[in-house]
């Protein structure tokens, strides 16, 4: 898949909304699509983090750009998210490019949980893109596409203990979190209305605060996700690519258990019971 110059300038006028854009990956991704033209919706969780990416990108040009604030822990708030970005779109939301998420923690064995009592890993990575992706799509949005930031790092999904209650690790959790995310991803390609969908690991411990917090020394820039990101976006709107997982910008198999069409539709059953106090379904 080639992410040329002509790929880039395709992606000017489009209208993204792109959660946990000021940080890492996000904040690149963000960067890289002011420059391209594109209308980008900031999401960030703090006010001041936001305010200040829409100053960077307001200094480098980029005059299209607007701050949404949410925390993701929330899906009450994820929900507001979905309404704030519907009306600060001032038009169709083209491309929803899910990125937010929450790394292995700092002591891997301490359970973590959201504002709304559930495991943080499986609400921020897997909840938080299912409500907003719902959300929007309830409204025919996105127009074009939906790219999701997944990860290498999959471990078999337990039905039975999503909220990973027993043995907690932080690794597991967040390897099982992806995996679903993948799995949201290969749902979308037959959702309403129907749009590219497709999900990507972005690179390998890239120099980003999940990476650095977790103790780690990364391996190479955040602005290598980014590129990954426009390049899986770039072929979802040129070629029509849907339903693929990427290793950056090359397609692979994700884990087997992503296929399993059961597991697939049991997941998302049980998710669909998990937010319905947050959504209308």
């Amino acid at each position: 898949m080639n992410h040329d110059q002509g790929a880039r300038n395709a992606l000017g006028g489009l209208t993204v909304l792109i959660t946990g854009a000021t940080s890492g990956i996000g904040r690149e991704t963000a960067a890289q699509l002011g420059r391209a033209g594109a209308r980008v919706l900031v999401h960030g969780r703090v006010r001041a983090r936001v305010d200040a990416v829409l100053g960077e990108l307001r200094a480098a040009g980029a005059d299209a750009v607007v701050g949404l604030v949410a925390d993701l822990a929330s899906l009450a708030d994820v929900a507001r998210l979905a309404r704030e970005a519907r009306t600060a779109a001032e038009g169709p939301i083209d491309v929803l490019v899910n990125n937010a998420g929450v790394g292995f923690g700092r002591d891997r064995k301490q359970r973590e949980i959201s504002s709304d009592g559930l495991e943080l890993r499986f609400a921020v990575n897997y909840l938080a893109p299912f409500v907003l992706t719902h959300e929007l799509r309830a409204h025919g949005l996105p127009a074009r596409a939906v790219i999701n930031v997944a990860s290498v790092g999959q471990a078999p999904i337990d039905l039975d203990d999503l909220l990973s209650t027993r043995g907690y690790d932080g690794v597991a959790a967040y390897c099982k979190s992806k995996l679903a995310l993948i799995m949201l991803t290969l749902d979308g390609v037959t959702a309403k209305p129907v749009v590219p969908s497709n999900s990507l690991h972005p690179g390998t411990y890239l120099d980003t605060p999940m990476v650095r917090d977790a103790g780690i020394a990364p391996l190479g820039p955040a602005s290598r996700g980014a590129d990954a990101i426009l390049g899986v976006l770039a072929a979802s709107l040129a070629e029509g690519i849907t339903g693929q997982y990427f290793d950056e910008r090359t397609p692979t198999r994700a884990h087997v258990q992503a296929y399993d069409s059961d597991i697939r539709r049991t997941l998302r059953e049980r998710t669909l019971e998990m937010i319905s106090p947050f959504v209308d379904l």
